[in-house]
């Protein structure tokens, strides 16, 4: 199973060398758009040597709840004396195009990026980020690094190497209206035939019209939604070798029905939404079931964006079919430092190390997930039990150079498979030959 965005969410395609924007764009869209002042960031110590002359810093990260917390205390805690960071707002196209741009050229125009577990595998491949296992070794113990989640660190390392110090993760969760669930003597729903069952009886009833509201966006998220009902199955998209795909695997089909049986619960232009726009609709009532990355649950907490919040309940999301993985992904945010950085690329890791701190992480909750283990309990966040719970079983992912690019080429036949442009047989068929055609490319 891949770990995306979201990209997108949680769903963050295409690689940034070279492959299609908007598939990346896409994958994530765990975020754009920040409800954490900078003001309530975390200040920490931030103990760097000081340089002879002024010298700043460039920060890329997009802005999101999840995000934002440990942007702004890296920024904040970080510029001091001859040392100023500069971190300019921006929503996730925006840092797709600009990583592209400053990871092209012999140098660069930032220091430090955000990136994300999805594209590790490409990133340490190309060598366009900094291996960052000598600094983990030189000053992890300073940093207190040894408490950071080992599967978080996994997620960013590549053939031995780790390219990304994580900061948060985000998975696929579930919201849904306690209030409706409680009146109809409904359950969460724990597999996709409960998920039908409860959203037909909210249908029945006269409740809400498309009570199930996913981020379905036919040119991104919709391939993260199938690739995660692949993985709920059991299923990756190639074998680990990358000399063939999977999708002449009776589950590659079953996870295009089971995903498609869902719509008739769906607004009809759900192939049109992402992240924002399934908030949106647990905002004004109009959904009241929704699975969407972690980073997103906060908001609905919140009731200064909806006077619903008080209503909102969460739970892992569904498996697919009965003891399988959850129907989710696991992307890992991080820092990386770009190899053609100019400045001190020890003096950059010191940077991001200290906006993981403790101080930082436990700020960061409830918008975050940190990678420092301990920080997230019922008493930190509304939706610990159920995030605890489904990190413990999202499908595996795979860490391969060619996932990103293979992703992206397959988006537009998965949408054309959903909208019912092709049958479902001809989709995988060509699915299959596009996988063939592109991991021969890699083995040759």
């Amino acid at each position: 199973m891949t770990v995306h965005s979201i990209l997108p969410s949680a769903t963050r395609r295409a690689a940034l060398a070279g492959l299609g924007l908007a598939g990346l764009a896409g994958l994530t869209a765990c975020g754009a758009g920040s409800r954490n002042p900078a003001e309530q960031a975390a200040k920490v110590a931030c103990e760097v040597p000081q340089p002879d002359s002024a010298v700043t810093i460039n920060v890329l990260a997009y802005n999101s709840s999840s995000i934002d917390p440990f942007t702004n205390t890296l920024v904040n805690s970080c510029t001091s004396g001859n040392i100023t960071l500069r971190h300019e707002p921006i929503d996730f196209a925006g840092q797709v195009q600009r990583t592209q741009a400053t990871l092209a050229g012999e140098t660069g125009t930032y220091d430090i990026i955000e990136t994300y577990s999805f594209v590790i595998p490409q990133f340490g491949d190309e060598g366009t980020v900094v291996g960052l296992n000598q600094y983990l070794e030189e000053f992890g113990e300073a940093y207190g690094l040894d408490a950071l989640s080992d599967a978080m660190l996994e997620a960013m390392t590549y053939d031995g190497e780790l390219y990304a110090l994580p900061m948060q993760a985000q998975m696929h969760l579930m919201a849904y209206r306690q209030d409706i669930f409680d009146e109809l003597g409904l359950e969460a729903p724990a597999t996709f035939e409960e998920l039908r069952a409860a959203a037909k009886a909210i249908q029945e009833a006269g409740e809400i019209e498309h009570p199930i509201a996913m981020p379905l966006k036919a040119d991104a998220d919709l391939a993260t939604a199938y690739d995660m009902a692949l993985g709920s199955l059991g299923v990756d998209m190639t074998d680990a070798e990358g000399t063939t795909g999977n999708f002449d695997a009776p589950e590659a089909a079953q996870a295009f029905e089971e995903l498609m049986s869902l719509i008739p619960y769906m607004d009809p232009e759900v192939t049109t939404f992402d992240q924002p726009s399934v908030q949106q609709q647990m905002y004004n009532g109009t959904a009241a079931i929704a699975i969407m990355f972690s980073g997103r649950m906060n908001d609905l907490t919140m009731e200064s964006n909806t006077e619903l919040a008080p209503q909102f309940a969460f739970a892992p999301p569904p498996t697919v079919v009965e003891g399988g993985h959850y129907f989710a992904s696991l992307s890992v945010d991080g820092w990386s430092i770009p190899t053609n950085a100019s400045t001190d690329k020890a003096s950059l890791f010191q940077m991001i190390a200290s906006s993981l701190s403790e101080e930082a992480s436990r700020e960061a909750v409830p918008a975050a997930y940190p990678a420092r283990e301990g920080m997230v309990d019922e008493d930190s966040s509304p939706y610990a039990v159920a995030a605890n719970t489904t990190i413990e079983d999202v499908p595996p992912s795979e860490p391969y150079p060619w996932t990103a690019e293979l992703t992206n080429a397959i988006t537009p036949l998965i949408a054309s498979v959903f909208l019912e442009q092709v049958s479902v047989e001809d989709g995988l068929s060509q699915m299959q030959t596009t996988s063939a055609d592109l991991l021969a490319a890699y083995s040759g």
